[in-house]
């Protein structure tokens, strides 16, 4: 599959051949629907920490003035306690006997803290929004960037569903953990802290109360801890399907109404939309779990501090206001850990989030850009095949037999070469090498004698271009999608190469001319106009090596032959590869190559095959009695 098909003939594909393998990535990335080991978990989830952290690194500075704000916030809401006590000990004591100042200062003391507080917590909503915002920016342009950079071997396998998945929904996930439950968690883990220390410092007794509770209170989180991250990591993969099975349904709509697969697609959506709802009720089921247990504990703690204090009280061993703060301060204590419970929640869905992002983001494309870089300027067009082999599966069982053996192949600059044989022979292997879309597995494929895989991405994709059968185009203007071939292209440029495969009448006919929107993939045009748009693409480019995957084969007879004479101007004085069932394609070539399992049975001029007696002069004839 080339790169032009990716979203178009595969996906109707897929949409008319069932969804039984959609669960299935790429090297199984994050093993998305397999339970994982205890190690599995720690590995992931140190991965996704890496990722957070990575991320916010450039914003040291925000983040840094963010813990401050958090630190002032938590220090002001903390101190409003001390102050009642006081008041309650010293102020109203003082108040009896004609000195209101203790009292005054108090009060004074406690709006003080009141709207420090205010203060800070609105000053850590703005430093806190653009740091979520920033950082949310770069993991988006990031996961984008990164994958356009993966091969085509991965898209060929990790479905356009998951990848929106991946750019919407988890990110989206990760959102909602950066711009709210972050500064509840902050705030929440400082109060506990914090609190702790002063219940410690106002009585050990109650104290240790206190922290006799908060021991079951660690072991119910940490069982939650494990329960809740897998859960997370299951709705995840299963929103995930959904999202492939409603963006796959949606690009190949006229495969599904041409067969009529409306029900079937309603049946497996209904399906995994089953499994996500499951999968999410069982996390929120945990959720309340974890939340009831929290609340029990503290609320029996509360209760036990009651009575012990009011005992304590009465026997004067402590005093009232002490008491009054203590009760104050296992409000605000147990408060944060009902916030943390919530924050616990977006936290297991932001991290399995990450996990599946990070996957993605770890993947190395499988054909890499060299180190170092050969330059080769432009190149004559010299293309050669030394002794390459290739098989699709990486393993040596006996079911992955090499697509091509040992090919060895010399194409002359500014030579027309097509290959004709059967489906499966190698053809559309050959041109996937030719333009480095995979590595072969042995032997070189050189260009000029440089070997493809020591140029940089830019030289080679300057030098050697495909075409496919369904040329892909973006939505925009006629002018940008020619320009694709070349961006600083100037309007004269893009005029001349339209004009150069005989596109230039058509395209100021219509509407805008150059400006017209094309439309989703090439909607408002035609097959053949959209052929044309990719071949003025080409002569554009100004490639040195052309290869033309089945590039006529979905025309119609007029189409062809207007898209023939482009071809022609297009291919003048470049070396080609053409891929073609259609005979009257291979016409133009200067050399014919007849492909059977990965290798060459016939090699000469059209005229000199067709001549002949072996297979490419039977497929001729057949041809020529098709079109009778």
């Amino acid at each position: 599959m080339s790169v032009e098909t990716a979203m178009s003939k595969d996906e109707a594909v897929q949409d008319v051949s069932g969804h039984e393998d959609e669960a299935a990535d790429w090297r199984g990335i994050a093993n998305e629907d397999k339970e994982i080991t205890e190690t599995g978990n720690l590995v992931l989830a140190g991965r996704s920490r890496r990722l957070l952290l990575d991320l916010l690194r450039p914003y040291r500075r925000p983040a840094a003035l963010a813990l401050v704000l958090i630190v002032v916030d938590n220090a002001a809401m903390v101190s409003a306690p001390l102050f009642v006590a006081h008041g309650l000990d010293t102020g109203i004591a003082r108040g009896v006997a004609g000195d209101w100042a203790p009292l005054a200062w108090t009060a004074a003391g406690y709006l003080g803290s009141v709207l420090l507080g205010v203060l800070t917590t609105f000053s850590f909503l703005r430093v806190s929004g653009r740091l979520s915002q920033s950082v949310l920016f770069d993991l988006r342009v990031r996961s984008f960037t990164h994958m356009q950079r993966l091969s085509v071997a991965f898209h060929e396998q990790y479905t356009s569903g998951k990848a929106v998945a991946r750019l919407t929904g988890d990110i989206e996930t990760l959102q909602e953990l950066l711009e709210s439950a972050l500064n509840q968690a902050l705030s929440a883990i400082l109060s506990v802290l914090t609190i702790a220390a002063l219940l410690v410092y106002l009585d050990h007794v109650l104290a240790a109360i206190v922290l006799a509770g908060f021991v079951p209170l660690v072991l119910v989180t940490r069982w939650a801890q494990r329960r809740q991250r897998a859960g997370y990591r299951r709705t995840r993969g299963a929103i995930a399907k959904v999202v492939v099975q409603f963006v796959e349904s949606m690009g190949g709509m006229r495969a599904v109404q041409a067969f009529r697969r409306e029900q079937r697609n309603e049946s497996v959506l209904a399906i995994q939309d089953a499994e996500f709802r499951q999968a999410t009720t069982a996390a929120m089921r945990g959720m309340g779990d974890y939340a009831g247990l929290t609340k029990l504990l503290g609320n029996l703690t509360t209760v036990t501090v009651i009575v012990v204090g009011a005992w304590r009280v009465i026997e004067g061993d402590l005093a009232v206001g002490v008491l009054a703060a203590y009760l104050l301060y296992l409000n605000e204590f147990y408060g944060p850990l009902d916030e943390l419970a919530q924050v616990f929640n977006a936290y297991q869905s932001a991290a399995a989030a990450l996990e599946k992002i990070s996957g993605v983001l770890e993947e190395e494309p499988s054909v890499p850009e060299p180190a170092q870089p050969q330059a080769l300027g432009k190149a004559s067009g010299a293309v050669r095949m030394d002794e390459v082999w290739f098989g699709y599966r990486s393993d040596t069982t006996a079911d992955s037999r090499p697509v091509l053996p040992e090919f060895t192949l010399d194409i002359p600059a500014g030579q027309v070469i097509a290959l004709v044989g059967s489906t499966g022979a190698g053809k559309s292997t050959l041109a996937k090498l030719l333009t480095r879309f995979y590595d072969p597995s042995g032997g070189a494929v050189t260009l000029d004698g440089v070997d493809l895989r020591d140029l940089s991405d830019a030289d080679l994709r300057r030098n050697v271009v495909m075409v496919t059968q369904e040329s892909y185009l973006f939505s925009g203007s006629v002018a940008d999608n020619i320009r694709l071939g070349r961006p600083e292209a100037t309007d004269a440029e893009v005029f001349a190469a339209a004009r150069s495969v005989g596109l230039y009448d058509f395209v100021q006919a219509l509407p805008h001319g150059f400006a017209t929107d094309v439309r989703k993939r090439g909607g408002r045009l035609s097959a053949g106009q959209r052929q044309l748009v990719a071949f003025a693409r080409v002569f554009l480019a100004d490639p040195a090596v052309i290869v033309l995957d089945e590039a006529t084969s979905s025309l119609d007879i007029p189409s062809e032959r207007l898209v023939q004479r482009a071809l022609e101007s297009v291919l003048r004085g470049r070396t080609a590869v053409i891929i073609a069932h259609r005979l009257s394609t291979v016409a133009i070539a200067d050399r014919v190559l007849v492909l059977e399992s990965g290798r060459i049975v016939e090699d000469g001029a059209p005229g000199a095959l067709i001549a002949g007696t072996g297979r490419f002069a039977d497929l001729h004839a057949a041809w020529l009695e098709s079109l009778v």
